[in-house]
């Protein structure tokens, strides 16, 4: 049986492989994932022969995996018609005018260039599964921080240290879309800023899924090095389609010695998205990894960073903030392991649901036999907006040591109508006054974000408020 889908504005070799061509359409051909999907990605990439067996041994694993069956139902994702690769119409350059008209006006849409001119060290444009815009600012290159596509990467200087930290800390083990993305991976960003570097001003991802069926499966690998500093932003989004889309996306930091990393996240995923993606950071002695995180969109998340404090003294701190709304439901969380001695984690974490959205929120702490003095407190809160709506808190604790300080506070509520009252009374409408309590309530991400950000997560609370996001 062959499903018709319309496909704009792309040129796609593996869509040709894939789907079958007649002129005006593409077909879906029912096959799924083969060896010979994955190797045709392979030599499109033009990958070392240890990615492509890399490739290959994550497919098997895939084929063997199956699909968990303890969260969100994933029935609506018929992964053996997601199309693993999808090429746009354009080489990647560091010439903005060099982009292509059609893709270049998405990313003005989004601000991309504005925020590049204005707050950021350098940016890197994905759209569908290949990067078409990388670019550093001459004074940061000239600190010697490299940021380009991982793909280039692996066939520079830097070849021999992507090969030794690539999907080691998410290995194609884990669980079937990590296998998945092990065989199909396409695009992302590698960052390595060299010890006592500080990169004053943020670096920037952004990833786009424009088309209907695709996946989107880009890998970041971040690694800052001894003494350095850096603050890197992801924002990703996708049109809304009547078809499903898959993001299985996986990002790998490795944070030095005495090292500090800041990395956020904006997700504002359509609401046919599958949001399966992987983050985890490994930190050594003193080193310091902070995550904050803003989630929107996505039919269906499961999003659970996890920091890995091996060193001594190593610390985590994550603020995050989800909105579930109608036909949503967004299960997300943190994970961290204390390792070494003197750890410290802080995880704050706020969801908000509405009309009918399911937001559920799991941490997992960990502390080893060896981690004497660890700290851990988690705190998340959850404001439900209606009767209809879902809010859960799922916390794990596993303590293997008598010397460690870990507590979990979780609090769930409503909108108070007196505080309605009280601001209507001052002037407002009910929706400004729904909308401020709620932005109130997010501040703790907002404050945590460089202001154009801060500013673009309250617009998206504003329009989620009055339905308008999907």
């Amino acid at each position: 049986m062959k499903q018709k889908t319309q496909v704009d504005d792309v040129n796609r070799s593996l869509y040709d492989f894939r789907y079958g061509y007649d002129e005006e359409h593409y077909y879906k051909v029912d096959e799924g994932l083969t060896a010979e999907i994955v190797e045709t990605i392979s030599k499109e990439k033009n990958d070392p022969e240890w990615m492509r067996e890399f490739r290959l041994k994550s497919l098997e694993l895939y084929k063997k995996a199956t699909v968990p069956d303890w969260g969100p139902s994933l029935d609506g994702l018929d992964l053996d018609h997601i199309v693993t690769y999808v090429r746009p119409k354009t080489k990647m350059t560091a010439n903005w005018d060099e982009v292509p008209a059609e893709i270049k006006e998405t990313f003005e849409k989004l601000g991309i260039p504005q925020a590049e001119r204005e707050s950021l060290a350098g940016v890197g444009a994905q759209y569908d599964s290949e990067l078409v815009y990388h670019n550093i600012r001459e004074e940061v290159a000239a600190q010697g921080v490299i940021y380009t596509d991982l793909e280039s990467a692996l066939h520079g200087p830097y070849a021999e240290m992507i090969q030794k930290h690539f999907m080691k800390l998410l290995p194609p083990t884990d669980h079937k879309f990590m296998a998945l993305h092990g065989a199909v991976w396409s695009g992302g960003s590698f960052v390595y800023v060299p010890p006592g570097v500080k990169v004053e001003i943020p670096l920037q991802s952004y990833f786009r899924l424009n088309a209907p069926g695709a996946g989107q499966f880009e890998h970041t690998l971040i690694i800052v090095d001894e003494g350095a500093d850096l603050h890197f932003i992801e924002g990703c989004s996708a049109p809304k389609y009547n078809i499903a889309n898959l993001h299985a996306g996986a990002v790998e930091l490795y944070v030095g010695k005495n090292a500090r990393l800041r990395y956020s996240t904006i997700e504002n995923w359509s609401k046919n998205m599958y949001n399966l993606n992987s983050k985890r950071a490994l930190v050594e002695e003193g080193g310091k990894m902070e995550f904050v995180s803003g989630s929107f969109g996505s039919h269906v998340s499961y999003l659970y960073p996890m920091a890995i404090l091996k060193g001594n003294g190593a610390r985590l701190d994550y603020t995050g903030i989800t909105f579930a709304g109608e036909g949503q439901e967004l299960d997300t969380g943190m994970k961290v392991a204390h390792i070494g001695e003197n750890t410290t984690s802080v995880v704050s974490a706020k969801s908000i649901s509405k009309s009918g959205g399911k937001s559920v929120f799991r941490s997992s702490v960990t502390v080893g036999e060896n981690a004497k003095n660890a700290k851990s407190t988690v705190d998340c809160a959850s404001l439900m907006l209606d009767d209809e709506s879902r809010s859960d808190t799922i916390p794990v604790m596993d303590i293997r040591n008598s010397n460690a300080d870990v507590g979990h506070e979780a609090k769930i509520g409503r909108i108070s109508d007196d505080a309605i009252f009280y601001l209507m009374s001052r002037g407002m409408s009910e929706e400004d006054a729904r909308a401020m309590i709620v932005s109130g309530f997010a501040d703790n991400v907002s404050k945590e974000l460089p202001l154009e950000y801060a500013v673009e997560m309250n617009n998206l609370i504003r329009l989620e408020m009055v339905g308008s996001i999907g």
